[in-house]
């Protein structure tokens, strides 16, 4: 017998969201508005060892508790929310924007009598390029400058076994500002990296960390280090491009 988890086929992973589905409309009724599955299961790319994950969209003044737990091959989620709710999430626009919004967007719906998931899926698309580069401005701010002075005091240290974790905190972070740049999400979160390449807006220096984030070829730290480098500087670049500017020539207050 193969240790958890097991792996399973799509046939009966639908056998077991229409069990849930069932479920819980007996239990809410005409409370429940939408249901669907969100998620790699819902593009039809998901693994054998895939866990289910689903929205369930209640009336306003409705409260449904969620779940996560195993229930027999599988991982389930139930994401519960209120229609204005998920309403407002779709329509926000954060640094995870590119992350977040397949999740709004790409949904099979498995109960949706009144086509609810057709108007959530168009609305991460309205977000305005104004709030895009406000978002990025800020999130230069938060992450990717904080991160190359961490990266920068552990590599004067010489401490580093830090270099490749903050190579990948660096590229993630640029990974997602690359999504918001394009106003482009990225289809699953694995995929992140592979789908950013493809995006026609992105700093210099970005492609050649990447590959060896994704590749896991991270040993010599040296060269890591100066990769790292030359992002930061494609970074700066890129934001006066885009015209974007993070740095505050007075005090804010």
């Amino acid at each position: 017998m193969l240790p958890f988890p097991f792996p399973a086929s799509r046939e009966e992973k639908l056998q077991i969201v229409d069990r849930i589905k069932n479920r819980l409309l007996d239990l809410y009724g005409d409370d429940i508005l939408a249901i669907g599955i969100y998620g790699s299961t819902a593009l039809g790319k998901e693994g054998s060892f895939s866990d289910i994950e689903l929205h369930v969209v209640s009336a306003d003044g409705v409260q449904i508790q969620g779940h996560e737990f195993i229930y027999d091959k599988f991982k389930i989620e139930i994401s519960p929310k209120q229609k204005s709710e998920i309403a407002r999430q779709a329509a926000e626009v954060d640094d995870s924007w590119a992350i977040k919004a397949g999740v709004f967007i790409n949904i099979l719906p498995v109960y949706d009598p009144g086509r609810f998931f057709e108007e959530l899926s168009q609305m991460p698309m309205r977000v305005s390029q104004e709030a895009i580069r406000s978002v990025m401005r800020e999130f230069m701010i938060w992450e990717p400058y904080e991160t190359m002075g961490k990266i920068r005091n552990n590599y004067a240290s010489g401490n580093l076994n830090y270099i490749p974790m903050g190579a990948k905190d660096l590229t993630w972070q640029t990974a997602k500002l690359i999504g918001l740049a394009n106003k482009q999400f990225f289809s699953t979160r694995a995929r992140t990296f592979e789908e950013s390449l493809h995006m026609a807006s992105q700093p210099s220096g970005y492609v050649e960390l990447v590959t060896r984030v994704m590749e896991g070829n991270l040993i010599d730290k040296g060269y890591v280090y100066r990769l790292c480098e030359n992002l930061w500087t494609g970074l700066n670049e890129w934001y006066e491009e885009l015209g974007i500017e993070y740095r505050s020539k007075e005090l804010p207050f």
